[in-house]
């Protein structure tokens, strides 16, 4: 199964954590790919058959910057993604209360608009609370490694 992940960072961390998935799910025998910025027109072409979205939070609870043109893309074009699994990891700060992993709300909204089925929870990692969350990540990415290959199966 070909896995994109797609990520969008501010100042690295969701950049780190990205990386840290990539090597993960490679070791667990998935076949994955990284950019730091997909063009659309690339993604539809690599045709993943599942994705990984990895976002910080910022500004007042938007996307970054350069992944917020991707998004927009995709919400318009809507491709044939139906039924394919996803997993969705937002970076953010609970210091601002209700814009906490606001990111992390609009790829939700995202898989769901595209048919996307979310193995599991999206993971929320608070920058607050950690200063690794490309560690912290790992048990989350790890069962999303086994349930991506039992989806396979």
């Amino acid at each position: 199964m070909r896995i994109a992940i797609v990520s969008g960072t501010v100042f690295g961390a969701a950049e780190e954590v990205a990386w840290r998935a990539g090597e993960l799910l490679t070791a667990a025998g998935l076949d994955t790919a990284y950019r730091q910025h997909w063009d659309v027109t690339d993604l539809l072409e690599h045709d993943p058959g599942g994705l990984l979205f990895i976002a910080s939070t910022t500004g007042m609870g938007e996307l970054p910057e350069k992944m917020q043109p991707l998004v927009d893309t995709l919400q318009e074009r809507q491709p044939d993604w139906v039924g394919r699994p996803v997993g969705i990891i937002g970076l953010g700060d609970a210091g601002y209360g209700d814009n906490f992993c606001l990111a992390a709300d609009e790829l939700e909204d995202l898989a769901d608009l595209l048919g996307l089925v979310r193995l599991q929870d999206t993971l929320r990692l608070d920058a607050s609370e950690t200063v690794t969350p490309e560690q912290d990540a790992v048990p989350w990415l790890q069962e999303f490694a086994g349930l991506l290959k039992a989806w396979n199966d």
